[in-house]
Formats: structure tokens, C-alpha cells, sequence
């Protein structure tokens, strides 16, 4: 037994020493933050118990409890028992020792099940010294990050396997020792000795000294003052809430985070590895099972509601078919987030990623074929690239896919060539389908044709249960209301306007020349006197008082003119800054720009928009004021652009003004949409509810046109004779 030995047993040591420590300060971070969660979460669970009636205790009981006296008495709430406690509730007169038990028993339960569901909701605009000590120690641990989180993974990996084997290898620490141990043992202690020296030199070619070194230096250093922390808390609010659910074990309910899926399909999706060695970005537990989904099975639609991060679960993907070898990789968008997909893969990930835009999209494309990375480019640029060889492309990425349904159009065939080539390709969309069941069936087509064929319109006549699962090995979808408890409210408010005489006028014009675009935005055709653009002035004047930041949403780039000329028009009286138009004709370079510059704005400000260049891809949580100046053609286009500012990072409640007019397009509108809200519920959604058949509630954008313009001529020309009749 020589030096060696007794130099990789104290290199193994100060291994496990360095590991311990970084699970000890990561131990004390977190402990850290539940003292803090405590007492937020004690006093909300005692106000909610405060609003539990006594009587509730029956329930727990099947009806056994007599609670006539406790009530009697003036003990009116479950939380009033709970501090009364068996002892004083004996002290009421005809309220005996076991009825006593039986009630504290009770009382107990429904705290324990109202402690379950807490939630916390931390207000950036009311802080106060509880939320502001969590923020503080959350703090610690956001700035680590998921280096850290890495680093601690590794390090207890470590323990487990150095603790035993250094126990084993102690003897061979000292030459005497050594002489003292039988031939037996002395054999096992040099194969510990081996095991050790080869988990250290692992461990140093690997970095993981340095790793967990770093690690303990960002675990221990100092909190933040507590300005710093709130201002960070605003920026990356989605990470400090993705920490409280992990720490506080207060996770969403694990059959929603798996999309409902069959229990044979989430049994193989949890199976899935998931390595984040190429990853910069922690995932939420929903998160981390979408990235596996489409992993495991290969050629999938992803279409979580809007803002659950189904960016994030890609680029999760893509890291982890990086790490296994994978070097080329292609994401197929509209051009409006080609250069947020390109921001968003390099903050999230150590991949390389390739613009393949613009005129030199060609020299781009080959630099990708020649080094590798991730591709961007848009629908119509992949068309002009040559279908990549079988196994070339790790994976293929193609967002907002709802655009390919229609299997006639070019970009569709151009898709379904690529992802014919490819291996694994993940389609993403908010709304796989809008209309029509067989719309969402052609997407399915495209990625797994076996598949498709076995969705049949037997299963729109079932509903929705059976069309999900039907469709379950393909598709994945998950809502906001059932994986982001922390979300802040979202509250909608229909803003039902009288037309004035002057609108009436440009109405009544649009109709007579059958125009129903013209209908759509006649509201706004004269602004001196427009009832709408009053109130749309109103609820931004509202907004700037209290410092709110405002996104104004409508189809017609003309109505979005006479918008920002309008609020341009009150900032000379004190209004806040107004940015935009954002629409199609403006490049994506300066739709982002718009957006940034918008957020960075102190306090409130103003941003317009066309409904459908910035419903998509733009991230707008800056906002919490949204305005959409007339209803629109599809539902999923207004999901689409609420869901802009209302998604995970958003801090503040996000209030929903939807501007409308009384006894016209507008209201004939609102109600013919319904129909199509009701479809898109439940085949696209979880829910109960389901139409006879898909068609049955089908109604074309043309169709709808037709109609309403048709039934408002008819309408007013009505009037018109009863106008006449009675001078």
C-alpha cells in the first residue's frame, strides 16, 4: 500500500467534502425560503378557515355531529374551533367529550385539505414585509440558477456513491492500518480505492469541482437589498413562481400536467430521459413532461393554451438530442417570431442558432448544413431549401402549425416533405384546430398517417373525451388554469356601447354598400364623435392614473391610426407615451423592438397593434391593461392575443376590455361566435361539453360575412319603411 492510494482516497475526501457542502448551502437556501412561505401561507389558510361555517363540520361527519350548541355559544367558523381546541369546547354547556373529539377532529381535516390548495399570489404592487422576505430568499436561489440546481443534483449523486466507498477505503489512508487488516478485507478496501480514483478523475475531467465551487459561492452570497430583489422578482417572475411550486410541493394536479393522458402514454413519456446539460433555463414539472412527450414519441403536436412556455419545452428537447449527439436542427415559424425564436434558443439553451432569412438565406442555410446549430426560418424560405437526408435533422420544430391544416398550400407540402425526412418532429400550437375536427386531423395526417386514419368523425359525434383519446399518442395539450395556480386574474368585460348619430351614419352607409369590413370598423370612421374611442379613451386615461400599461388590439390597421392619433392627442394633455402601430407591413426586427421599448418604459404607456401580427409570438406580460376595438372573426385569434400579456411571467391581473356596439355587426357577431367558442372547448380544450357533430356549429368566415351583412340590410331597410310610414 503506497502513496497513491492514500492520495485518491484524500482527493476522493475533499470530493465529498466539496459535495456535501454544496448540498448543505442549497439545504439552507431552501429552508430559507419555507421559513418565509410560512407565515403567508399560515394566515391565508386562517382566512380562509375564518369563512368556513361551523356547519361545515357536518359534512366531514356524514351528518352525525350535533353542532347546535358549539353555534349557540358564538363559535361561528371552523378556525374558531380549531383555536378553541377540545378542552374550552367542553367547557359549553351540552357539548360532551366525544362530540368535542369529533368536532376539533373535523375542523383539523378541513384545515389540512384547505392548506393543500393555498396558493400564493405574490402582489408587486402592495409589498409588504412577509412577501417581501420570501422574495428576498427566494432571490438566493433564481440567481443561482440551474447551474446550481445541477450542481447539487451532481453532488448528492456523489455522496451517495463516495460516502460508502470512503468508508470502505479508509484503512489504505495509513500504512499501519493497512498492516492491520486481513487478506480479505484488504482486497475489497484496494477496490474501493480503484472505485474512488475512478469517480475523482471522472469528476475532474467533467468540471465538477469547479462546478460545485461555484455553486456554494452563489449559494452563499449576500441577499439582495430588498429594491433589487422586487426589480428582479418583476423580471423573471416565471422563475421565482416555478421555485415556490417546487419547494412549497404545491404542484398542479399531476393528470392535468400530463394532458389527461392514458395511463399507457404517460407511463412511456415518464420513462424518457431528460438531460439538461445544454439547457440554461429550469422547467416546471408540466414543462419537463412536454419536453419528454415529444421525445419519447417522436412525431407529436404540442398545443398547451397560450403561455405555459411551449417554447421552452422545445428547446428543452433540442438540448437533450444535442446531448446525445444530435447537430442540426430546424425551426419553421412565421416570420413575425423568427427573431424571438432566435433570442429565445440562445438565452435558453448553449446551442448555435442560424437565421435562415432575408436575401442571404442561401449562404445561411449552407453554413448550417456545413457546422450545425438550430435553424429559424419561416414558412415560405423552407420551400426554397432541399429536403434535408434521413437522420440529418435531430428534430423538426414547426410553430403556430395551425397554418399548414390546409394540406392543398404550399408551405403544407413543403412541411410534410421535411418532416417526412425526419426523425422527430414537433408541431406547436395554442390552436390546433379552429373549425373543424378534420382541420386538426390533417396535422395529424402530416405526423403520424396510421394515426390519422383512425380519427374518424365518429369521433366528433362521441365528443371530446373520446376525440382526445383517440388522438392521445400525437397530441399533448395542458391549460393555464390547471398547471399555473400563481397566474393573476384574468377578468374580461365586454364594453357594450351605443352607436352615436354620427356612427350610425357611417354604419348605416356601410351596409347599404354591402361592405362588412366596412360594418366591422365603421364605429371608428368619424372620431370627433365615436362612442367607442370615447371609451377606449376612458379606460387608458384609467389605466394612466394608476401607472398601468395598456396593449390596444384591432384587425383594421386604419382603426389602429386613428387610435394612436387620438391617444398622441392626449399626451399633449399629460398622456403616456404611445408606441406602434405594430402590423404586418412592419419588419419583425422593429415589432420586437416596439415591444422592448414599450416594456422599458417606467410606469404607464401605451402600445397599438393589428390583432394579427402581434397576437402571435410577441410577448407582451409587460401589459396588463388589453383592448380589442371589435370582436373578431375567429375566437382563437382573441385567445391568442390576450394570452400575449396574460402568460407565465406576467406579475400584475390582466383586465380585458372588449369594445362593442349595440344593435348591429357587432352583436350578431358576438353571438354567432359562440358556436365556434363552444367547438374549439371541446375538442381543443378539456371539457365536458360537446356539439352533436363538428359541422353543426360550423360557420365559414364568408358564410358569416354574408349572413350578417344580408340580415342588417334587411334590418335597417325595415326601419327605413317604418320611418316612412310614420312622418
Amino acid at each position: 500500500m503506497g502513496r497513491s492510494e492514500r492520495e485518491a482516497v484524500a482527493t476522493g475526501a475533499r470530493l465529498y467534502e466539496a459535495a456535501q457542502a454544496v448540498v448543505g448551502d442549497h439545504e439552507r437556501a431552501v429552508e430559507a425560503v419555507r421559513a418565509a412561505l410560512k407565515p403567508i401561507c399560515d394566515a391565508a389558510a386562517e382566512q380562509a378557515l375564518d369563512a368556513i361555517p361551523v356547519a361545515r363540520l357536518k359534512e366531514i361527519t356524514e351528518g352525525r355531529l350535533r353542532l347546535g350548541e358549539v353555534e349557540r355559544s358564538g363559535l361561528r367558523s371552523v378556525r374558531q374551533v380549531l383555536d378553541a381546541g377540545s378542552y374550552r369546547l367542553r367547557q359549553i354547556p351540552g357539548v360532551g367529550q366525544r362530540t368535542a373529539d369529533q368536532a376539533v377532529a373535523a375542523a383539523r381535516q378541513i384545515a389540512d385539505a384547505v392548506r393543500e390548495t393555498i396558493t400564493v399570489h405574490i402582489d408587486v404592487d402592495r409589498p409588504e414585509p412577509r412577501t417581501t422576505a420570501l422574495i428576498v430568499a427566494l432571490h438566493v436561489l433564481v440567481e443561482a440558477g440551474p447551474d446550481a440546481r445541477r450542481a447539487v443534483d451532481t453532488a448528492v449523486a456523489l455522496s451517495e456513491r463516495l460516502g460508502p466507498l470512503l468508508a470502505e477505503a479508509r484503512p489504505a489512508a495509513g500504512r499501519l492500518r493497512m498492516l492491520l487488516v486481513g487478506q480479505a478485507k484488504r482486497s475489497r478496501v484496494l477496490e474501493a480505492v480503484a472505485e474512488v480514483r475512478r469517480l475523482t478523475e471522472g469528476a475532474t475531467q467533467g468540471g465538477v469541482a469547479e462546478l460545485l465551487a461555484q455553486a456554494s459561492v452563489d449559494l452563499l452570497r449576500g441577499t439582495p437589498n430588498e429594491v433589487a430583489a422586487w426589480v428582479d422578482f418583476e423580471l423573471r417572475s416565471a422563475e421565482y413562481y416555478s421555485l415556490l411550486a417546487e419547494i412549497s410541493r404545491r404542484r398542479p394536479d399531476t393528470a392535468a400536467a400530463e394532458g389527461f393522458l392514458p395511463d399507457e402514454v404517460a407511463e412511456r413519456v415518464r420513462d424518457q430521459m431528460l438531460d439538461d446539460t445544454h439547457r440554461r433555463v429550469s422547467l416546471r414539472g408540466y414543462q419537463a413532461f412536454g419536453a419528454r412527450f415529444a421525445l419519447a414519441q417522436r412525431k407529436v403536436i404540442l398545443g398547451d393554451e397560450m403561455g405555459l412556455g411551449k417554447t421552452i419545452q422545445a428547446i428543452a428537447a433540442l438540448a437533450h438530442l444535442a446531448a446525445e449527439g444530435k447537430s442540426h436542427f430546424m425551426v419553421v415559424c412565421p416570420a413575425s417570431v423568427l427573431i424571438n425564436w432566435a433570442r429565445e434558443v440562445e438565452a435558453r439553451s448553449r446551442l448555435r442558432v442560424m437565421p435562415l432569412h432575408g436575401p442571404d438565406r442561401q449562404e445561411a442555410f449552407a453554413d448550417w448544413k456545413g457546422r450545425g446549430g438550430v435553424g429559424v426560418t419561416t414558412f415560405d424560405a423552407l420551400r426554397g431549401f432541399p429536403a434535408p437526408e434521413g437522420g440529418e435533422v435531430g428534430m423538426l420544430i414547426v410553430d403556430e402549425a395551425h397554418y399548414v391544416k390546409n394540406p392543398k398550400t404550399r408551405r403544407s407540402q413543403a412541411v410534410t416533405e421535411w418532416s417526412g425526412h425526419c426523425e422527430r418532429v414537433l408541431f406547436m400550437t395554442g390552436t390546433p384546430m379552429e373549425n373543424r375536427v378534420a382541420e386538426f386531423r390533417s396535422l395529424v395526417q402530416i405526423l403520424q398517417p396510421h394515426l390519422a386514419e383512425g380519427v374518424g368523425d365518429r369521433d366528433g359525434v362521441a365528443g371530446s373525451k373520446a376525440f382526445r383519446k383517440a388522438v392521445a399518442p400525437v397530441y399533448l395539450r395542458r391549460n393555464q388554469q390547471d398547471v399555473l395556480t400563481e397566474l393573476p386574474a384574468l377578468q374580461h368585460t365586454d364594453e357594450w356601447e351605443e352607436l352615436s348619430a354620427s356612427d350610425e351614419d357611417a354604419y348605416r352607409e356601410a351596409v347599404r354598400a354591402g361592405n362588412f369590413m366596412a360594418m366591422r370598423r365603421a364605429a371608428y370612421a368619424r372620431p370627433e364623435k365615436s362612442a367607442k374611442l370615447n371609451r377606449l379613451r376612458e379606460i387608458v386615461e384609467d389605466a394612466a392614473e394608476n401607472g398601468l400599461k395598456v396593449v390596444v388590439f384591432s384587425n383594421f390597421r386604419d382603426v389602429l391610426g386613428t387610435v394612436k392619433d387620438t391617444l398622441d392627442g392626449a399626451r399633449s394633455n399629460g398622456g403616456g407615451q404611445v408606441f406602434g402601430p405594430i402590423s404586418g407591413s412592419v419588419p419583425p426586427a422593429r415589432r420586437q423592438q416596439l415591444v422592448d421599448e414599450f416594456a422599458a418604459v417606467p410606469g404607464h404607456a401605451v402600445l397599438v397593434a393589428q390583432i394579427q401580427a402581434a397576437g402571435v409570438g410577441l410577448n407582451m406580460q409587460a401589459a396588463s391593461v388589453v383592448i380589442i376595438c371589435e370582436p373578431q372573426i375567429k375566437p382563437t385569434i382573441e385567445h391568442q392575443a390576450v394570452a400575449r400579456a396574460h402568460r407565465m411571467g406576467q406579475v400584475r391581473s390582466v383586465r380585458v376590455h372588449r369594445l362593442l356596439a349595440t344593435r348591429g355587426v357587432d352583436e350578431r357577431m358576438v353571438e354567432m361566435l359562440k358556436n365556434k367558442t363552444r367547438l374549439f372547448d371541446a375538442y381543443a380544450r378539456r371539457s365536458a361539453v360537446a356539439e352533436s357533430t363538428p359541422d353543426a356549429v360550423d360557420v365559414s368566415d364568408t358564410e358569416m360575412a354574408r349572413q350578417i351583412v344580408e340580415e342588417e340590410q334587411a334590418r335597417l331597410g325595415a326601419v327605413r319603411e317604418e320611418s316612412a310610414g310614420h312622418p
